[in-house]
């Protein structure tokens, strides 16, 4: 039996009135607005029809959310009508972004412009102002999943909601890819309610490499204008 899931999906939170007015959020603790609960619902609904229906090879789910109330909420929205619990992890919160935590990104821009022109081109200008170093994110992030991934088999599916910037760079750490070059410089980050999923190779030394297998995906009705304006339905 594998040492591990079968599977990890890494699901960022629904909107918040700071995501709407294009605040940076960090670990300010912002709960979803009325859109960002109308977009959990249909993730998780998205989630459960994919995921769960149509996964009978799987029958066991671990659900691990960030202690922050965004991402709880988003993930009590896919596991409470499976009845699973939830469990929370402060290793999976968001980067702290120091003294810009909450602030307008317009703010910032006019306030800070050679520091956020600096972390706009990934060069590190957020450092001077108190943010969490993305190693750090990383370190966090990929210790969490390692261990939770190690608690279930190929029964199991690891779902893990959380955050955008916290996402990006995890995944950055378990793929390699943190180095920024001129020409590429590190993903994107997911929209809100959309989610990752990594799948495992597993080694002949009795390693396993993660590798991504979706990026940014989201339910279809994610790509129409409904996504942000859901009263256009």
């Amino acid at each position: 039996m594998s040492r591990h899931v079968r599977s990890i999906f890494l699901i960022r939170h629904g909107r918040t009135s700071y995501n709407a007015a294009h605040r940076l959020q960090g670990q300010v603790d912002i709960p979803l607005d009325e859109v960002g609960v109308w977009q959990a619902e249909r993730t998780a609904e998205t989630l459960r029809r994919l995921y769960v229906e149509e996964r009978p090879v799987v029958t066991r789910r671990i659900v691990v959310c960030s202690d922050l109330g965004r991402a709880a909420a988003t993930a009590h929205a896919f596991a409470d009508p499976l009845g699973l619990e939830v469990h929370p992890d402060a290793r999976v919160r968001e980067r702290s972004f120091g003294d810009w935590d909450g602030m307008p990104v317009s703010e910032l821009a006019e306030r800070y412009p050679e520091d956020y022109r600096s972390w706009a081109e990934f060069r590190g200008g957020e450092m001077r102002h108190g943010a969490e170093a993305k190693t750090e994110v990383g370190r966090r992030g990929v210790e969490a999943l390692r261990e939770w991934a190690a608690r279930g088999g190929e029964d199991t599916d690891l779902f893990v909601f959380s955050h955008g910037a916290w996402i990006s760079q995890t995944l950055q750490t378990m793929l390699g890819i943190s180095e920024a070059f001129p020409d590429f410089a590190t993903l994107l980050s997911m929209r809100n309610a959309h989610w990752a999923r990594l799948v495992p190779l597993d080694l002949s030394d009795g390693s396993v490499r993660w590798r991504l297998m979706e990026y940014n995906h989201g339910p279809a009705v994610a790509d129409t204008p409904q996504w942000e304006h859901p009263d256009l339905g």
